[in-house]
Parts: structure tokens; C-alpha cells; sequence
């Protein structure tokens, strides 16, 4: 069984980015078909980047980015929950992958956005990295909009065709992530 990390990007102070997640995370274990397991970046603790080494020669000096690499490398596939911040996604998320290289290889990557449009240019600005990283994106995602999917902009409550969204993007999320075990294993 495969396992997928579901990242929440957001580490603003009031962010909804939890919340979010956590309904993902009870979506994906009532669906099943994988382990699933919420991993937020505010508490993973990251500075600002700080290897004088890049991350693509895999010689990391400072203990977090150690314990962040092992992190990411026990993960088969991702689900990335994330605001739309000026059109892009978190500095904060932009940060955590940049941290590390080789763990993100070879794996798959779905999304949730969220903001006035649906998080939609955020995840396409996240779907560029995924492919310099040799990320597999799923096709289906997840737009939640703060207009129809939040009460005053804040408390989450997502209309009924969320949930087969959310479903749609895990079923591709975990059969890519099971169709790329031979390249993370070779």
C-alpha cells in the first residue's frame, strides 16, 4: 500500500489551510486505497533556505533538512492543499521543495487549491514545479472557492461535489503513485 503525504501549504495565522486539510484527510481515509498522513509545513519548522549546498547534489548540512528529507522520501505520492496567495501559492511551500530534490522524484502529486478563483493559478504555477522535479500532477484537482465553499470567507463548508472531486483526484494520486514504484525502487 502506497502512502500519501497531505501537505498543507499555508502557514499564515488564521489560515482556513488546516481546516481544509483535515477534510481531505477524513475523505482519503474513508476512501482508502492508500495511508494517508496531514503534514503542515508550519510545524515542520523550515527557515528560510539555508544549504550552501543546492539541494540537487544531495549533501544537506543542517539537521531539519535532514529530518525534512526523510520526510519527504517516506511519502509514495502528495496531496498539496493550498491558498492562491498573488496569484501563486505560499512562499512557505516554494521553500519546503526547494529544501530537498531526490526525495520528491518519481512520485505522483495532486492538488486542493483554495481563494476567490478556486486556487487555480496556484496549482498551475505548482504543477510548473512538479515537472522540474519529475512529479507526476494528476489532471483532476480540487478548486474550492472562498465564495462558494466558505461562509464569510473563513468557515470552510464545501458543497456536496467537493467530495467526488476530492475522490476522483486520490483515485489518480494513488495509482499513479503505485504505477511509479518500480522507478523509486530501481
Amino acid at each position: 500500500m502506497i502512502k500519501v503525504g497531505i501537505i498543507i501549504a499555508s502557514t499564515r495565522p488564521g489560515r482556513v489551510g488546516e481546516t481544509v486539510a483535515r477534510w481531505v484527510h477524513e475523505v482519503a481515509v474513508k476512501q482508502g486505497g492508500a495511508e494517508f498522513e496531514l503534514v503542515d509545513l508550519k510545524d515542520v519548522g523550515l527557515p528560510h533556505l539555508d544549504e550552501p549546498v543546492p539541494a540537487l547534489m544531495r549533501r544537506y548540512s543542517q539537521p531539519h533538512t535532514h529530518r525534512w528529507a526523510a520526510t519527504v522520501a517516506s511519502f509514495d505520492a502528495y496531496v498539496f492543499v493550498t491558498p492562491e496567495y498573488n496569484r501563486t501559492f505560499p512562499g512557505a511551500l516554494k521553500s519546503a521543495i526547494d529544501f530537498v530534490y531526490a526525495e520528491w522524484n518519481d512520485k505522483s502529486a495532486g492538488f486542493v487549491g483554495y481563494g476567490t478563483n478556486g486556487g487555480v493559478l496556484a496549482v498551475e504555477q505548482l504543477r510548473n514545479v512538479m515537472g522540474a522535479l519529475g512529479i507526476a500532477a494528476v489532471r483532476d484537482q480540487v478548486a474550492l472557492s472562498l465564495h462558494n465553499d466558505f461562509v464569510d470567507f473563513t468557515a470552510f463548508e464545501p458543497q456536496a461535489h467537493q467530495e467526488d472531486a476530492v475522490a476522483r483526484m486520490l483515485d489518480a494520486v494513488i495509482a499513479w503513485g503505485g504505477a511509479l514504484k518500480p522507478l523509486r525502487d530501481a
